[in-house]
């Protein structure tokens, strides 16, 4: 490069944002690695909870990685940050009956908002991420998240909501790999963390129990209520709403003779609404907190791919105002399993056209 950009890089101690440093400092950037301290709890300073951004072992790890590059490391407090966007959100949505992505929300304004700002502070021009994601500047003159080479690793979905400051300050550079072709690059580097599991769960839940950290969180211990069928009849008791999904099936604890699903959870009488799974298809599907990104504006004779849950295959879908930040959403095909609180992210042509947070109705 003939003007050497400074980029500063969140190193979560995993093989992918290791890999990021690499391939740009190998591009000429100036490289610094930044890791986020967002654990709040001091005795999961010393649990091992493999490659995830928030584990003390993080710092370990990236700061071995940071040596081998020779590249300036800090740990950086983003404590504040985290339990206001993340944990209290976290907690909040699944209080008033709604299934949080807190991947979403991290992303949003702790990985890139609160990281941009401290980033102008080192004089950095860029940050970067290890996701597996590309970032294009279109013909309009918007940026916009484009699928990565691999669809086994495609992290676009959790990036639907990046705004376009964001987007023009960030670089991706592990998009353009196979996650394979990542871990060889890691090993013909000489990074320690070559090797390193990926992780799955969400970090600051490393057990997996929701509930029992949203009860430490608030003090108060989950509520039993009723289950009820779609009519209002109880068919039987519920350990508590928070214990519980849009979609769930799994774990209900009832016998009824037929597939049960959890269709809807009603905070306001403390009830879990059980179907079957025609009750658990949606044709139609409301989002708010909307994001446009590749697009200035939704198009209604556009059909783009929707993705309702991050696993989710997508499928066609139309696109319509009703009113400012309100939007019905029309498959053709009816979807399983819609889930308030998750984000519907919406896609043309490989791009993230934008998306917004699935809420439970027409309002």
């Amino acid at each position: 490069m003939s003007d050497k950009k400074t980029v500063v890089v969140g190193m979560s101690g995993g093989v992918d944002s290791s890999v990021a440093a690499y391939l740009l400092k190998e591009q000429g950037y100036h490289v610094i690695g930044v890791t986020m301290h967002t654990w709040q709890d001091r005795k999961q300073e010393h649990v091992d909870m493999g490659d995830v951004c928030c584990g003390s072992s993080a710092v370990e790890d990236a700061s071995r990685v940071a040596e081998v590059l020779g590249i300036p490391y800090y740990v950086m407090d983003f404590r504040e940050e985290f339990q206001t966007h993340v944990i209290d959100y976290f907690v909040r949505e699944y209080q008033e009956g709604r299934t949080p992505n807190p991947c979403i929300a991290c992303n949003r304004f702790v990985k890139w908002e609160a990281l941009l700002q401290r980033s102008r502070e080192l004089g950095a021009d860029y940050i970067a991420t290890g996701h597996y994601a590309r970032i294009r500047r279109l013909n309009s003159g918007r940026y916009a998240v484009e699928h990565s080479v691999t669809a086994k690793k495609d992290q676009t979905y959790a990036l639907y909501n990046l705004t376009q400051e964001q987007l023009a300050r960030t670089l991706m550079p592990v998009g353009e790999y196979e996650k394979d072709r990542i871990r060889e690059l890691a090993e013909e580097a000489g990074l320690p963390v070559y090797k390193k599991s990926d992780s799955m769960d969400i970090c600051f839940v490393p057990d997996g129990d929701y509930a029992s950290y949203i009860e430490k969180m608030t003090g108060t211990p989950s509520k039993p209520g009723n289950f009820v069928d779609t009519q209002g009849n109880v068919l039987g008791k519920h350990r508590g709403m928070i214990h519980y999904t849009v979609g769930q099936r799994k774990g209900l604890g009832l016998a009824l003779g037929y597939p049960a699903f959890v269709v809807r959870i009603k905070p306001e009488t403390n009830e879990v609404v059980i179907g079957t799974l025609e009750d658990n298809l949606s044709q139609k599907v409301y989002i708010r907190q909307v994001n446009r990104m590749a697009v200035p504006e939704f198009s209604e004779d556009t059909m783009y791919l929707g993705k309702i849950r991050y696993n989710h295959a997508g499928s066609p879908c139309r696109v319509r105002q009703l009113e400012e930040d309100f939007y019905e959403c029309t498959f053709p095909e009816p979807q399983r399993g819609v889930t308030p609180g998750q984000a519907l992210v919406l896609y043309e042509q490989g791009l993230v056209a934008g998306g917004g947070t699935i809420v439970r109705e027409m309002l």
